[in-house]
């Protein structure tokens, strides 16, 4: 059996969204001869990359990368790691040792009125809300393990819905939460506390969705990647950037450009 032509170039092979702890900015994870390395993305760093080939970002392990040179990406059959617990409602016998732990039962809004309801291990509350990027947030229940949450999880989701994709967060990155249809929510609850987040990005007109790594950060609020460019404002979902090759240089596509530009 031939041995793929798998490229060594530099390559996005992650991503992290630093909710908190010891990191305090997010990031993109690159990849180089199996060593990785981590480009920071805190508020006025300057991105210049070409975005060049897409393909399997293979396999990160113990902070050595082995490529794949699979067309699927960001990641082949065998390089998707599949979570047990993604579509889970409760009719489990608790499968991994983190579903025994206490669990949070919460609700996340993202503006302008855009909520869902969620679950995590309690102590991860904090973490679990600034990785989706939420402005809002409601902890509604404290439970013993993780079948209990998902079963409530559930129940909720009938009406509020789990799932908030990363064009409708986009969307509303220039607004404020709804207080209105917020609070109306939170009456149908009696929520233990209530948290508001601030993520710095001071837009003052929604971001335009694009796909590219050059620019200056203006700031990352969950897995979203703002970026200015020539006088206009972009939104990348992090994600989309896994399993590019990357050469020095900037975009040489031709972008959309904001309003703002031509002021």
């Amino acid at each position: 059996m031939p041995v793929p032509d798998v490229r060594r170039g530099v390559q996005v092979v992650g991503y992290e969204t630093a909710p908190g702890g010891d990191v305090e900015h997010a990031g993109l994870l690159l990849a180089s001869d199996g060593a990785v390395t981590r480009e920071s993305l805190e508020p006025g760093t300057e991105l210049g990359y070409r975005l060049e080939r897409r393909h399997c970002a293979g396999d990160v392990t113990e902070g050595r990368h082995t490529p794949c040179d699979e067309e699927a990406a960001p990641y082949c059959d065998r390089h998707t790691g599949r979570w047990a617990c993604a579509r889970c409602t409760g009719d489990c016998d608790l499968p991994l040792p983190s579903c025994r732990e206490e669990h949070a039962v919460y609700l996340a809004a993202f503006a302008p009125a855009t909520f869902k309801v969620g679950v995590t291990r309690s102590w991860r509350l904090d973490i679990r809300l600034r990785e989706q990027g939420a402005d809002r947030a409601a902890h509604l229940r404290t439970v013993a393990d993780g079948r209990i949450a998902r079963q409530i999880e559930a129940e909720i989701a009938a009406d509020v819905g789990d799932r908030v994709r990363v064009p409708a967060k986009i969307r509303g990155l220039h607004r404020s939460v709804d207080d209105d249809a917020w609070s109306a929510l939170l009456d149908e609850y009696e929520p233990l506390a209530t948290f508001e987040f601030a993520y710095g990005l001071d837009l003052v007109e929604r971001p335009m969705a694009e796909t590219l790594a050059a620019g200056t950060v203006r700031g990352t609020t969950g897995r979203v990647l703002v970026l200015e460019r020539a006088g206009s404002t972009y939104a990348v979902d992090l994600r989309d950037l896994v399993g590019y090759d990357l050469a020095d240089g900037g975009t040489d596509r031709a972008l959309q450009s904001s309003f703002a530009a031509f002021e």
